[in-house]
């Protein structure tokens, strides 16, 4: 039964993500998202319904456009499936039966959405869209506090001091290198993840994120892709730790202070 149960939000998370990709697609243009039918970016055909299916399209067209033959950019199949596995693991994390638990559980499928617009967004862009992180801090700020007053107060207060907190400490960075090190997104973005992870969690998704910012920066570098002087977008990273410490933040503070005995 819980392997169905999986499938069905996993398939769930595909739709979604094939959905998240053209709002991506549309907020590159400057376009009003959702405003009519999908069509391709290089000849803008519009596309049938069986040019739409998530990632088994992509396969069967194997990765080309079929009007103008032109390779479909792996975003696409990435983004769905993506999608489709951290809507499974929410589903695992959050399982429905209460109201409330829907609630829950549709509060974080809509999270986990605007978190990754943001990651390919910035990843492609270099930039953290005001059009995403402000509905999402106004989301979790709406959800804690109706949630969270008066009868988890202690948890509140939590979740606001994180985020100030690591909105603050990515500020004096910002300050530090005069914008050349992080940018007002990033502090943005620090904020919210704050307010939606809480203490000690944010501490897991910064080090995650700062500590594979420098392995994959180290990386590039060594490769020739990247010089110590290039940018690198780094909401990816911050992204990524968010996912990081919210499945798996207690295991890896369990495990960080098995660690310091």
């Amino acid at each position: 039964m819980d392997f169905f149960y999986f499938i069905i939000f996993f398939i769930f998370g595909l739709t979604i993500g094939s959905f998240l990709n053209s709002v991506i697609y549309r907020l590159q243009k400057g376009e009003i998202f959702p405003s009519g039918r999908s069509y391709c970016p290089n000849c803008k055909e519009r596309l049938s319904w069986s040019d739409l299916i998530p990632v088994l399209s992509f396969l069967i067209l194997k990765g080309k456009c079929r009007y103008c033959q032109k390779p479909i950019s792996l975003q696409y199949p990435l983004v769905e499936l993506t999608t489709g596995v951290l809507f499974a693991l929410i589903a695992k994390a959050e399982p429905v039966f209460t109201l409330s638990q829907l609630i829950a559980t549709l509060y974080l499928f809509i999270i986990c959405s605007l978190l990754i617009i943001i990651f390919v967004y910035d990843l492609k862009r270099y930039i953290i869209p005001d059009k995403i992180i402000y509905p999402a801090i106004l989301i979790s700020l709406i959800f804690n506090f109706q949630f969270l007053i008066p009868k988890q107060l202690p948890i509140l207060s939590n979740l606001i001091l994180s985020a100030l907190g690591s909105a603050a400490f990515f500020l004096i960075i910002v300050m530090i290198s005069k914008g050349n090190w992080m940018g007002g997104g990033d502090i943005k973005l620090a904020f919210f993840m704050g307010l939606f992870l809480g203490f000690p969690n944010i501490l897991v998704a910064l080090f995650s994120a700062f500590f594979l910012g420098a392995i994959i920066g180290l990386g590039l570098i060594l490769a020739g892709k990247k010089t110590m002087r290039s940018e690198i977008p780094f909401g990816p990273f911050l992204v990524t730790g968010t996912f990081l410490a919210f499945f798996w933040g207690e295991e890896i503070i369990t495990w960080y202070l098995r660690l310091l005995v």
